[in-house]
């Protein structure tokens, strides 16, 4: 193969094939770092992105692909700050081929790349960015964006140790992260609604109690939540995000609190309850016309190497596939039938 072209996975069109192909290596721009792909996490994007116009994807045959870990191979110009062969994750974006993450090589924003500390792998630094982005924006990001319980610097706002907050979907890599920045945020009580035999690792990542969802249906969820809370809830989060758990959701966020849900669309109806919704948008490089979206990602790119670094945040437990762009097709189908619970499905590129 020429050494200008890549290997690259492939969406044919809406509602059609995946498949491997080869594409020229992009060049990066001023403000931008070319990276040699390392290893790329999959999410329920990925694979919703084939069935459903998202609008964001102009021509086809088209690169998707999220959350990405490598190495700088290029750096445009004006960059600052980075070096070649510096290790980096990030949010990657389908909304340019160039700047997506299933391929050997891809394009990034240098103030949208955060670097890989020594405590972490490129498999584990796969597992955060988008999955992280996602209650980040959600908790930490000001109105309308999100919910504002940190200040500008990302340091929590208010003191939050007297209130309860409660995760539905805990196990998810969202939820999992979501319970992560509840205790950063320094929540006094936690609780998530997910497998029970997920209840040693949620605990771990600072979830106090664990709503087992094989016992009790989502219909039972604000009576159990009102007999272990020990504090007003504050905040719910639904990192599930379709309407039967926002619609649980909101049964257990009191009136006057916030409800949080991946369900980006409000499909509850708060009548005159005083609650608040946000459904985040959280993706730094999305078309924004006020550029608030990228400002943001900007704010928490700044903080994540360190929140790793020190344990603040911790990769999702990681299953890594076969090697080879071919292996996201069968993962992507795992996901779509509810087949991976716990883990990030992980692969690398065959160059890795």
């Amino acid at each position: 193969m020429d050494s200008s072209f890549q290997k690259a996975l492939f969406l044919e069109r809406i509602d059609g094939a995946f498949y491997e192909g080869t594409r020229p290596i992009p060049k990066p721009g001023p403000g931008e770092l070319l990276v040699k792909v390392k290893a790329f996490a999959l999410n329920p994007a990925d694979w919703k992105i084939q069935k459903i116009d998202m609008q964001v994807m102009k021509s086809f045959p088209h690169v998707v692909g999220n959350d990405t870990a490598g190495d700088v191979e290029e750096i445009g110009g004006g960059v600052q700050g980075w070096n070649k062969g510096d290790r980096v994750f990030f949010q990657a974006y389908f909304g340019h081929s160039d700047y997506a993450g299933f391929q050997e090589y891809t394009l990034v924003p240098a103030d949208l790349a955060v670097k890989i500390p020594a405590n972490i792998t490129y498999e584990q630094a796969s597992t955060i960015p988008v999955a992280c982005m996602a209650p980040a924006y959600g908790l930490l990001a000001p109105a309308p964006l999100g919910a504002g319980l940190a200040n500008a610097t990302l340091d929590p706002q208010s003191d939050f140790s007297g209130f309860s907050a409660l995760v539905v979907g805990g196990a998810t890599s969202v939820g999992q992260f979501a319970i992560q920045l509840l205790k950063y945020l320094g929540f006094g009580q936690i609780l998530t609604y997910a497998s029970g035999h997920h209840s040693a690792f949620l605990k771990s990542l600072g979830a106090t109690d664990i709503i087992d969802r094989k016992k009790y249906s989502l219909d039972q969820l604000p009576e159990v939540v009102g007999q272990l809370k020990s504090a007003p809830i504050k905040i719910v989060y639904d990192a599930v995000g379709n309407p039967e758990t926002q619609n649980a959701s909101n049964a257990c966020t009191p009136d006057g609190e916030t409800l949080v849900s991946s369900l980006p669309k409000q499909v509850v109806d708060f009548g005159n309850s005083g609650k608040k919704f946000f459904g985040p948008v959280a993706i730094a490089q999305f078309p924004d016309p006020e550029g608030s979206l990228r400002e943001f990602g900007k704010v928490i790119c700044g903080r994540l190497e360190e929140w790793v670094r020190k344990g603040v945040i911790v990769p999702s437990p990681v299953e890594v596939l076969p090697t080879g762009f071919t292996a996201i097709i069968g993962g992507l189908n795992r996901l779509e039938n509810n087949q991976v619970s716990g883990v990030k499905l992980v692969g690398r590129p065959e160059s890795a």
